[in-house]
């Protein structure tokens, strides 16, 4: 299983092109919300969940999706899908 800090370190790499707080961005954390804190719109909410995809390897469907809103639950999503891969 990949370490928390890992994941993190990886969402905050990926998001770093879409966000227009750059202070937010360095003090990202498990409870930074994407639209609220980074300011990233929908759009590029989409964009950033396409490059964890490809990052992690995973696929992300739209129910999780949805459930994207902040680094926790992001987190959460990708243990998840990772752990499905590890069960394969």
């Amino acid at each position: 299983m990949m370490d928390r800090e890992v994941i993190i370190s990886a969402i905050k790499e990926v998001a770093a092109p879409y966000t227009q707080d750059k202070e937010a961005l360095d003090q990202l954390s498990e409870t930074t919300s994407f639209i609220t804190d980074l300011k990233i719109n929908s759009a590029n909410l989409v964009d950033i969940v396409l490059d964890l995809e490809e990052k992690f390897g995973i696929e992300i469907d739209n129910d999780s999706m949805a459930k994207m809103l902040d680094v926790k639950s992001t987190l959460d999503v990708i243990e998840a899908k990772l752990a499905e891969i590890d069960r394969q």
